[in-house]
């Protein structure tokens, strides 16, 4: 089946993982996490995130957001986020549902909070007429393909405690944002700040299953509970475990972060030069976010199919991953390039 740009989600699953999956299912373990490869898969986020570290795993990136947030949130609360980001566009309301408390967004350009952004919903402390500011949550990499440095999110944690806020990162594509910025996932996580994490590896090659990471001690008290409440808790987690001794084994996660953001910047230096495309954002991760015409895009999207960003300006938004080729990307391209002289 041709692949297109439309997600990470549509790429199939890394032989690797495939491989540790089977290798799993031998024999029987004890369920519900209290197996080998649970085991070793907990002491491998502590390696990558610090030894306090307290992982817990789940199905599904939404249910990693919005359980996340739970156990840091009452009814009573509001959570600051992006405009753009997948919190508050593509959960379905769940973080609403589920956590009972008001989600406020601040507009940016690329998908990044500024400190400075976050002003205007700095108000109502200790005032029981006002939903209380408790949560800033940032995407890691954004929705627009951008990404923070440690700097910038260092900024963001210490505005966040300074107000007696916690700050949460939805890191649906960390991987990606880490091969940008060359660093670890410590460095912009546990040691820039960050408080509870939600780490992704399902648009990375992973079949499914992410990790709720509590980062600083005390904040994951009594979230078993949460988590089976939550209908969460895998009987047979060992196959969401054995998954991430794959992703961190020989850093197969970084070779395949690696390559999707690679081909994203192939893609991005064949499209800069064709007259009626414009690149709208920074290229930094493994997304790219260009206008053309709506006609020559419905055509082209037959073929190679990808979504719209914003339909009112015919925004498009590009996807590469671990598997895309760079003939993916030239069929495309040339493709694109007849689209356009007709």
């Amino acid at each position: 089946m041709k692949r297109g740009f439309a997600s990470d989600n549509n790429a199939g699953i890394h032989d690797e993982i495939l491989s540790e999956i089977a290798s799993a299912n031998s024999g029987h373990v004890t369920g519900y996490g209290s197996d080998v490869y649970t085991e070793k898969a907990l002491k491998l986020f502590k390696e990558h995130l610090g030894p306090s570290t307290e992982t817990y795993f789940v199905f599904t990136g939404t249910a990693a957001n919005v359980l996340g947030l739970s156990s840091i949130l009452r009814s009573w609360n509001s959570v600051i986020t992006a405009s753009t980001a997948h919190l508050e566009q593509d959960e379905c309301g769940a973080p609403e549902k589920f956590t009972g408390c008001k989600v406020l967004t601040v507009e940016t350009p690329d998908g990044k909070i500024d400190v400075s952004l976050l002003d205007k919903h700095m108000h109502g402390f200790d005032f029981e007429h006002h939903s209380q500011p408790r949560v800033i949550s940032i995407t890691q990499s954004t929705e627009m393909g951008t990404v923070y440095s440690a700097a910038e999110i260092r900024k963001i944690a210490d505005f966040a405690h300074s107000k007696g806020m916690l700050l949460h990162m939805d890191g649906a594509r960390i991987a990606n944002a880490a091969v940008a910025l060359n660093m670890p996932f410590k460095s912009f996580t546990t040691d820039a700040g960050v408080d509870v994490l939600s780490f992704g590896g399902t648009k990375n090659g992973m079949m499914f299953g992410e990790a709720i990471c509590f980062l600083k001690p005390g904040l994951s008290t009594d979230f078993k509970y949460m988590r089976k409440q939550g209908m969460q808790l895998a009987c047979k987690m060992r196959f969401i475990s054995a998954q991430y001794i794959a992703y961190f084994r020989d850093e197969l996660w970084k070779k395949s972060a690696s390559h999707s953001n690679d081909m994203a910047k192939i893609l991005e230096k064949k499209l800069e030069p064709i007259m009626g495309i414009k690149i709208t954002q920074k290229v930094q991760s493994n997304g790219v976010f260009v206008i053309m015409p709506y006609d020559v895009a419905e055509r082209v999207r037959k073929q190679f199919f990808f979504y719209p960003w914003d339909e009112k300006v015919s925004e498009y938004r590009l996807m590469t991953s671990w598997d895309t080729t760079e003939a993916d990307i030239e069929g495309f391209v040339n493709l694109l390039v007849k689209e356009l002289k007709k």
